[in-house]
């Protein structure tokens, strides 16, 4: 097991910055590691910047961009061919700019009628179909199950499934600990029926509000500190403990961390990786 972890930011944690802001604020925070996103309010992925100029700032910051989050309801049936076609675009950009993953959210929708067999099926069928993209590109496909109860892939476990049912190599899944916690599985359960080598990437947040896990929303989710509900320290230890070497990332909603000053947000940034290494034992690698 190695003693050193790595860290990484999502946009989310501040998506009124423009894209060198935030790779700046990504660098004073100490951190080498970002994540992009195709739902902040300009509907942009690189704000108004060139491919080439995406490269120029990575450089300048020394950034490697780990995902762009994300494909929205990959696993509907109805939508698979405009699924399809968002899915060519979000490759596009990743390719022109040095990104190594597209992550594919399942379906949040308390409409969605579908059993659970259905679910799944469509889910094999849209790895399955999506799986020539993503080789073509040389691009990694990251599912992220999301713990939500109407959501239609919750668990790590049955994405570990639907990935070995659609024989393709070319996906792995997001470990996300505040979904972890609200959703079906246990570090126990998670420890007896999962294979953490189909794990590629981490989503650490926390929530400092005591309520039940179905209350839980995004706005909820606080940069990780002692008060932190939802065992995000045990998630880690149990990932490197497991074999994952990859990066946690930082990707808290809560809107009282997306307005903190860039100044004071570099700070709570600091002040939370400083407490993850106090609390598990392990020492930052940048």
């Amino acid at each position: 097991m190695s003693q050193q972890i790595a860290f990484a930011l999502n946009r989310i944690v501040n998506p009124y910055l423009d894209l060198e802001e935030f790779f700046e604020l990504s660098s004073g925070a100490g951190l080498a590691r970002v994540e992009l996103r195709n739902d902040l309010s300009s509907g942009l992925i690189t704000d108004n910047y060139t491919p080439a100029q995406v490269k120029e700032l990575s450089a300048k910051y020394g950034m490697k961009i780990l995902s762009i989050n994300a494909l929205q309801k990959f696993n509907v049936g109805d939508l698979l061919k405009d699924k399809k076609q968002e899915l060519e675009k979000l490759l596009q950009i990743s390719k022109a700019i040095g990104c190594q993953a597209v992550i594919l959210c399942p379906n949040t929708d308390s409409t969605d009628t579908r059993t659970d067999k259905e679910k799944f099926t469509d889910t094999v069928t849209a790895l399955k179909e999506f799986a020539p993209l993503f080789e073509e590109n040389d691009i990694t496909g990251l599912i992220e199950p999301l713990g939500f109860k109407i959501s239609s892939l919750r668990s790590p476990v049955t994405a570990m499934k639907a990935i070995k049912e659609a024989g393709e190599e070319n996906y792995r899944i997001v470990h996300d600990t505040f979904h972890h916690f609200i959703g079906p599985d246990t570090i126990e359960s998670l420890s007896r029926e999962y294979d953490f080598s189909f794990t590629a990437l981490v989503h650490i947040s926390g929530v400092e509000q005591e309520r039940s896990t179905s209350d839980y929303t995004d706005n909820d989710r606080v940069l990780v500190s002692s008060e932190d509900k939802t065992n995000t320290t045990e998630q880690i230890e149990l990932l490197k403990n497991s074999g994952y070497e990859g990066a946690f990332s930082f990707e808290p909603f809560s809107e009282k961390i997306q307005h903190l000053h860039p100044d004071q947000l570099i700070n709570a940034i600091r002040k939370s990786i400083d407490y993850i290494c106090k609390k598990t034992g392990f020492t930052q690698v940048f």
